[in-house]
């Protein structure tokens, strides 16, 4: 089976799983899981931020994030195709109370003056008060879609003169970074709250980490425990993820690779209408008949290849530590001969 639906697919490597076998491991609730303060002391470090907290998910942190930085009434401005908008089951408004500002941006991309344009006056009672900035990079609807750094910038001095929380859900981040060639620090200064998934391109079975200053470190304790996320012996599994982050991340460029030679192939189809710019590790693509959808993705099932559909006319693929050179191979070669 070759299984192009999601990252999150993939199982941890045998190397990893040595690495976590052989985990020191304690009661993470007395903070005395020595592998899992390991990880966080790294991670932190990473982004030169004082503290991260290891959470189950990516959903749980990003929702930890918010609620951390807001109060039942309050306002959050996010593309419209947000993962914590469109995809986290609602947990914006059940979590934390708070309404959403949707913004109409470029691939789930949005920009400076799109944020200024959608910031609520304060004095205005009407309105609810606009009090944090959500960015997604890379951007999941968008294609694996990555910001210009100069943009992030502009909209976190911008947000911080404004007194409002800038949170970034870094779900793909690291595949960022690679393609971009930039340094996670930079993300940490520009950012009060950072989400990093290690489930995704990294590799790791479960977790994310969510990266804050010391002043928010009580808090979100308290937060991930109201959500149902302390744990106890979890250095099994951040022993995955600091493996992942000392073995995943360059590697991560292989993966960018197949895609864009997956890009270009779809490309060639002449059942394929339009493929989406690839940056990453994703690749976004549409049929020129709509209609065929169910039967192109029934014609790749039969030979034991899995896509996802996003609706809307949209195909994804998403490559994958285990998507293998000769997995690569046999698909590039599916592809080519394919009719509909």
């Amino acid at each position: 089976m070759i299984d192009l639906r999601s990252d999150t697919v993939t199982k941890p490597t045998a190397a990893m799983l040595k690495a976590m076998m052989k985990a020191d491991v304690g009661d993470d609730v007395y903070k005395e899981d020595p592998s899992l303060n390991r990880l966080e002391k790294k991670a932190a470090a990473l982004f030169g931020k004082d503290r991260a907290l290891f959470f189950l998910s990516g959903t749980m942190a990003n929702q930890a994030a918010v609620k951390l930085q807001t109060q039942p009434g309050d306002q959050l401005i996010c593309d419209k195709w947000a993962h914590v908008y469109n995809f986290e089951g609602g947990g914006l408004a059940f979590n934390s109370g708070i309404s959403c500002r949707l913004v109409d941006g470029h691939r789930g991309m949005i920009g400076l003056d799109q944020v200024k344009a959608a910031v609520n006056d304060p004095k205005d009672i009407h309105s609810a008060p606009t009090r944090i900035v959500s960015l997604e990079n890379t951007t999941n609807k968008g294609g694996g879609a990555c910001y210009d750094l100069r943009e992030i910038e502009e909209i976190s001095a911008f947000c911080h003169r404004q007194n409002l929380a800038i949170h970034l859900d870094g779900a793909r981040l690291f595949n960022a970074l690679v393609a971009k060639n930039e340094s996670p620090e930079v993300y940490g200064r520009c950012f009060d709250t950072v989400s990093i998934c290690l489930s995704k391109g990294l590799g790791c079975p479960v977790g994310t980490l969510l990266l804050f200053d010391e002043h928010l470190y009580q808090k979100a304790l308290r937060i991930r425990k109201l959500l149902g996320g302390a744990m106890r012996q979890a250095g099994y599994l951040a022993a995955a993820g600091s493996y992942a982050l000392d073995h995943h991340i360059e590697r991560l460029a292989e993966d960018h690779k197949k895609a864009k030679a997956l890009g270009e192939t779809l490309s060639g189809m002449p059942e394929v209408s339009r493929v989406e710019p690839v940056e990453t590790n994703i690749v976004i693509f549409g049929l020129k008949e709509s209609r065929r959808e169910k039967q192109f993705l029934e014609k790749l099932a039969q030979k034991d290849i899995l896509i996802s559909s996003m609706g809307e006319g949209k195909l994804r693929m998403v490559t994958h530590l285990d998507y293998s050179d000769t997995d690569h191979q046999k698909l590039m070669e599916i592809l080519k001969s394919m009719k509909i």
